[in-house]
C-alpha cells in the first residue's frame, strides 16, 4: 500500500519473546529500522507422508484477539500444498504483546500431541467469551487430502490461552465446510451476553452460508442455520453490537453480488436475509499470490460496523487494488465506499489482504482504527520480480483522516513463502487487534525470510506492537459504482476461491 520512497519507518518497541521466540531487527524480510517479534516456528516434517507435500518451516494466516492485557494469536503451521496444514499454532501474551509463549493445539492431526483424527487442519480464528472466561479457537478438520469431508471444530482454553482442550465439534455432517469464523457477545448489558457464534459455509451447496450458536462457553453448539434468503458466499466475519445484534459481512460469489452482510436479532435462533454492502471489483494480484477480496470486519463501542476489503474501483484502468471501507450502524444500510488513502491514486501500488482493527472502547468520530495489510510497490511485477511488503496505517477519527503509512516487513520474495495449489501464500486473511484504552495495537502476519542453508523455507509468524497515530487530511469522493443495480456487472476481476481452506 505504499510508494517506498514516501514511506515513513519507525522503531517499534518489543521485547524478546518467551519460550524461544526471538527478536529480529533489520534482517532481510524485515523493514530497516523496524523491530518485530518472531512468536512461533513450524516444527513439523513429514506430516502428510510426502503426498501431498507440506512446506516445512511455514506458518500462515493469523487471527488475533485482545482482552485486557491478554492477546491470543492463532495460525496455520506447516502449510500443505493442496489444502490445510499440519497443525494450528497459538501464541499468547499476557503483557499486551511485549512477550509471548506459544504452542500447538492438541488432538488435531497425526503429528499433534496427543495425536488427533484429522489428515490436516485449517482456517483458525480466535474469540474470547468474557461471561464464561473461555478463549475459543475455531478451525477446520480435514478428513482427507484435498478436502471432501471437512468439519468445523473448537478448541477451548480456561486459563487465559496458556493450555488448550481437546477439540469440540461445531458442525460435522459429512459435507465440506469452509472458511469458519467465531465471535462472542462480550457486552455485559447485552440481553444475549455470553452467546458465541460461528460462521462457515457448505461448499457442496454452492458455499451456502451457515451459522451455529453456543450459550455455554463453546462446550455445545446449536444446529447449522442458513439465512432467510439462503445466502451463498465465503469468508464471513461476524461481529456483535452492544445490543446483541449479530452482523456478518461476507464475500458474495460474484462481483455484482459483491460484499454483503446478514444479521440476527434473536441470539442466532434465526438469521435475516442478506443485503449488499457494495459491488466488488478486485484486481488480480500478480505473481500467483493467493488473495481474495474477503472482508475484514470490526465494531466500535456504539455498534458501528466497519468493513474493509481490497478493490480496484478508484484506480485508473483498475490496474491495482486499494483497501476500501464501508460502515453501518445496524448492518442493513451501508455508507458509500471510501478509499483508505495509503498511496496516491494512480501510484501503481497494489494493496491486498487487509486486517482491520477497531478499538471497542472508542466510537463515532473518535473511533480508533488500524489497518495492517500486504502490498506490492509495483502492481505489474512478475513472480520473479514481485517484492511483497507488510504495511500499517491508522486513524484517530473513525477513518476520516489516516496517518502516513509505515512498513513493518519486506521486501519478501515470492519464492520464500508457502506454495499451494491456488498460489503462493501468506494467508487469506491477517489480523490487527486493539489493546483497549492504550491507543496501541498488536498486528500478526507471516513473513518469508531467506532460508538457512539446505532449507527451502523460513516463513514464521510475527507480531508487531504499534502506536495508533493521528491522520493527515484527505477527501474521498463517494464511489460512483455504489448506486449500480444488483444486475450490474463488476467487470473483469479475480473471483473468490472455490475452496478456500
Amino acid at each position: 500500500m505504499h510508494g517506498l520512497m514516501a514511506l515513513r519507518r519507525r522503531m517499534v518497541q518489543a521485547a524478546v519473546a518467551a519460550v524461544g521466540a526471538s527478536l529480529l531487527t533489520a534482517m532481510p524480510g524485515l523493514a530497516a529500522q523496524e523491530a518485530v517479534t518472531r512468536v512461533s516456528d513450524d516444527p513439523y516434517t513429514g506430516c502428510t507422508g510426502g503426498s501431498p507435500p507440506e512446506a516445512h518451516a511455514t506458518e500462515v494466516e493469523p487471527d488475533t484477539f485482545a482482552a485486557g492485557s491478554t492477546v491470543v494469536a492463532t495460525f496455520q503451521v506447516g502449510r500443505i500444498f493442496n489444502g490445510g496444514s499440519c497443525n494450528i499454532g497459538w501464541a499468547t501474551s499476557h503483557n499486551g504483546g511485549i512477550s509471548w509463549s506459544h504452542g500447538f493445539l492438541p488432538s488435531t492431526t497425526a503429528v499433534s500431541t496427543p495425536a488427533g483424527p484429522f489428515f490436516a487442519v485449517s482456517d483458525p480464528s480466535v474469540a474470547f467469551d468474557f461471561r464464561h472466561g473461555a478463549w475459543l479457537i475455531s478451525w477446520l478438520g480435514i478428513h482427507a487430502a484435498g478436502g471432501g469431508i471437512v468439519d468445523v471444530m473448537i478448541s477451548r482454553s480456561n486459563d487465559g490461552g496458556d493450555t488448550w482442550s481437546t477439540p469440540i465439534t461445531v458442525a460435522a455432517t459429512g459435507t465440506f465446510f469452509d472458511k469458519n469464523w467465531s465471535v462472542c457477545d462480550d457486552t455485559p448489558s447485552s440481553p444475549l451476553f455470553g452467546n458465541c457464534y460461528t460462521e462457515f459455509d457448505d461448499a457442496r451447496q454452492g458455499d451456502l452460508e451457515q451459522m451455529s450458536t453456543s450459550s455455554d462457553g463453546g462446550l455445545t453448539w446449536g444446529p447449522n442455520l442458513a439465512t432467510a434468503d439462503r445466502a451463498h458466499g465465503l469468508g464471513g466475519q461476524p461481529v456483535v453490537q452492544p445490543n446483541g445484534r449479530v452482523v456478518v459481512p461476507y464475500e458474495g460469489l460474484s462481483g455484482a453480488s459483491g460484499i454483503r452482510s446478514f444479521s440476527s436479532d434473536d441470539g442466532g435462533a434465526t438469521w435475516n436475509a442478506s443485503v449488499r454492502i457494495s459491488i466488488r471489483t478486485a484486481h488480480p494480484v500478480a505473481g500467483r499470490l493467493r488473495t481474495s477480496p474477503l472482508p475484514s470486519a470490526e465494531v466500535d463501542r456504539e455498534g458501528r460496523v466497519y468493513v474493509a476489503w481490497q478493490d480496484r474501483r478508484f484506480e485508473p484502468g483498475g490496474t491495482a487494488n486499494d483497501i476500501v471501507m464501508s460502515t453501518s450502524d445496524e448492518g442493513i444500510n451501508w455508507s458509500p465506499v471510501t478509499r483508505i488513502p495509503i498511496d496516491p491514486v494512480g501510484s501503481n501500488v497494489d494493496h491486498f489482504i487487509p486486517g482491520l482493527g477497531v478499538d471497542r472502547s472508542s466510537a463515532g468520530d473518535h473511533a480508533l482504527l488500524a489497518l495492517t495489510y500486504y502490498f506490492y510497490p509495483s502492481a505489474n511485477c512478475t513472480a520473479a520480480t514481485c517484492r511483497l511488503m507488510v504495511g500499517f496505517i491508522s486513524s484517530l477519527d473513525g477513518g476520516q483522516d489516516w496517518s502516513g503509512p509505515e512498513v513493518l516487513a519486506g521486501p519478501i520474495q515470492l519464492s520464500q513463502i508457502a506454495p499451494t495449489s491456488q498460489g503462493v501464500m501468506v494467508g487469506d486473511y491477517i489480523s490487527t487487534s486493539f489493546l483497549a484504552g492504550q491507543q496501541r495495537v498488536v498486528a500478526a502476519f507471516a513473513v518469508g525470510l531467506p532460508p538457512p542453508t539446505g532449507a527451502q523455507f523460513d516463513e514464521p509468524m510475527f507480531t508487531s506492537l504499534q502506536k495508533v497515530r493521528g491522520g493527515r487530511p484527505h477527501h474521498v469522493n463517494a464511489d460512483p459504482v455504489l448506486a449500480a443495480p444488483d444486475s450490474a456487472t463488476a467487470g473483469p476481476e479475480e473471483e473468490p476461491l472455490a475452496t478456500a481452506f
